[in-house]
């Protein structure tokens, strides 16, 4: 029995590095306070829930800032010696987990922002409300620094599953429809995502990302099939909360059933946690199928981004909830930028640049701008040609509206989307892939006209029968100025200064 004792085995006890995880745990306390509140103040005084969610968005921002070096981690495999083992741990709070975090949590705040008018527009049930979207951006803000699959896994579906009531909140048909089609096309990845970690946990015996790496090439010819197999289905998992064709046909009808401030969540929020999980499972556990993968998703980024493209060109612009919907196919064609620099990453560029880089920057540059044009669409999600005129009646909402079209087209002033497209260009043409980056261009070109339409239509002469939904003349909410204002002024001082998001597409993210 000697034999069998441990050294200090007091040292086997997990400690908790709880600095590193303040982020996604603030925000998850924030949640529960909002839901137990909800339970005692009368309804006159539940309207004060947003505001107090928002502070603790704030508060989980802050958080950040302690740990801006990237160099903490948690949650790790102790030895027998009773020491760390860093290739084995559970939470990293890298330069990558940390840019991703600011990005989401910035992400919920402005979407918390125009959910206050949301709320009070559409009568939603408060403490519900505020509980489900907390809930949600604590699990998007898990998910980048989750190193192992079964975090991975959960952090992912704490960002889904309250997505879904969030969108069937609004008692109407639409609604309904939308949360049941998002709720059962993610509930199908979900169940192929899982299959594939079981497989891969089967060939290699671990969980953790960075000794799946290890072990993947290492693998008995006999399972050599079953890990292959394992990381396809995994990465099919992710690429489904990442909207790319052809995981996509929920977007357009989930975006319009669901009241507009989920619906700018989901397109910036779950986008972009989806994003960083499909970047950690390729990158970091399946870093030796890199050919592989690398390939289906410079296919794939092809696919989506023409199929999101030509689809927002045939929307009408006459049609019910087409401003909705010409954002919803919008944001799948900007997921197809977004996987380019992914691709890339399974050559490598051989140019001292982590292509990775030029993903986090050009999404820091989408969520920004994308959030802000839904902070005007909240004003009126009805048509496009409800906003014929808007100049005349609102000349600083249509400028800030016709900033945020021309940063997504890449047009001056929109400076910084110019230079965030160019950043993913330069990620395709480094690794090798001169066609997609050709597909890519020609993207951007046809994407010019409808945003151009829409811009066009902000200056356009008023008609003289404006519609009923057209954009409402009164003074904005305080929620809705302040989310719109924000993300102005961010886009502006990036436009000026691009080199604040532009310095992320270089160097490693990883420490």
């Amino acid at each position: 029995m000697a034999h069998l004792a441990v050294t200090a085995a007091g040292s086997l006890i997990q400690s908790i590095d709880w600095a590193a995880v303040a982020p996604p745990l603030i925000t998850a306390a924030v949640a529960l306070g909002v839901l137990v509140a909800d339970l005692f103040l009368p309804e006159p005084r539940k309207r004060f829930l947003g505001w107090i969610s928002v502070g603790g968005l704030l508060l989980a921002l802050l958080s950040l800032v302690p740990l801006r070096d990237g160099d903490r981690s948690t949650f790790c495999v102790r030895t027998l010696g009773g020491s760390a083992d860093s290739t084995a741990c559970s939470y990293v709070a890298d330069h990558f987990a940390l840019v991703i975090q600011l990005l989401v949590l910035a992400g919920a705040l402005l979407a918390a922002l125009l959910s206050i008018h949301t709320v009070e527009a559409d009568r939603l049930p408060s403490g519900e409300f505020w509980f489900l979207l907390l809930s949600s951006a604590a699990g998007a803000a898990l998910l980048p620094a989750s190193r192992d699959l079964a975090t991975l896994v959960v952090a992912l579906e704490t960002a889904s599953l309250p997505a879904f009531a969030l969108v069937g909140l609004r008692r109407d048909g639409r609604g309904g429809e939308a949360a049941l089609k998002f709720f059962l096309s993610s509930v199908t990845a979900t169940a192929v995502m899982l299959l594939g970690v079981s497989f891969v946990y089967a060939a290699t015996g671990s969980m953790h990302l960075t000794r799946i790496a290890a072990a993947l090439p290492h693998v008995p010819p006999q399972l050599k099939t079953l890990a292959l197999v394992g990381a396809v289905l995994t990465l099919v998992g992710f690429a489904f909360k990442t909207a790319a064709v052809p995981f996509h046909f929920w977007v357009p009808d989930t975006y319009a059933g669901a009241p507009v401030s989920v619906a700018a969540y989901l397109s910036v929020v779950s986008k972009v946690a989806g994003l960083s999980g499909l970047s950690l499972v390729a990158v970091v556990a399946f870093h030796s199928y890199g050919r592989t993968w690398g390939l289906a998703l410079a296919i794939l980024a092809a696919l989506t981004m023409t199929v999101g493209n030509v689809a927002a060109l045939r929307q009408r612009s006459d049609a019910p909830y087409s401003a909705v919907r010409l954002l919803a196919w919008s944001s799948i064609a900007q997921a197809g930028y977004l996987l380019v620099p992914i691709a890339a990453a399974g050559y490598g560029t051989g140019h001292g640049r982590d292509p990775l880089g030029a993903t986090v920057a050009y999404a820091l540059i989408y969520g920004v701008v994308n959030l802000g044009a839904f902070a005007v669409v909240a004003l009126a999600a009805g048509r496009i040609d409800d906003y014929r005129g808007l100049f005349a009646s609102r000349p600083a909402t249509a400028l800030a509206m016709a900033f945020f079209l021309l940063c997504l087209a890449g047009l001056p002033p929109g400076v910084i989307g110019l230079f965030g497209k160019i950043v993913v260009f330069r990620a395709a043409v480094d690794a090798g892939l001169g066609w997609l980056a050709v597909v890519m261009a020609l993207n951007v070109v046809v994407a010019l006209y409808y945003y151009l339409g829409w811009t066009a239509k902000l200056f356009q002469p008023a008609p003289r029968t404006p519609a009923v939904t057209s954009v409402p003349a009164r003074r904005l909410p305080l929620s809705v100025a302040l989310c719109l204002g924000l993300a102005a002024c961010v886009g502006v001082v990036l436009s000026v200064a691009p080199q604040l998001v532009l310095q992320v597409a270089s160097g490693s993210l990883f420490r």
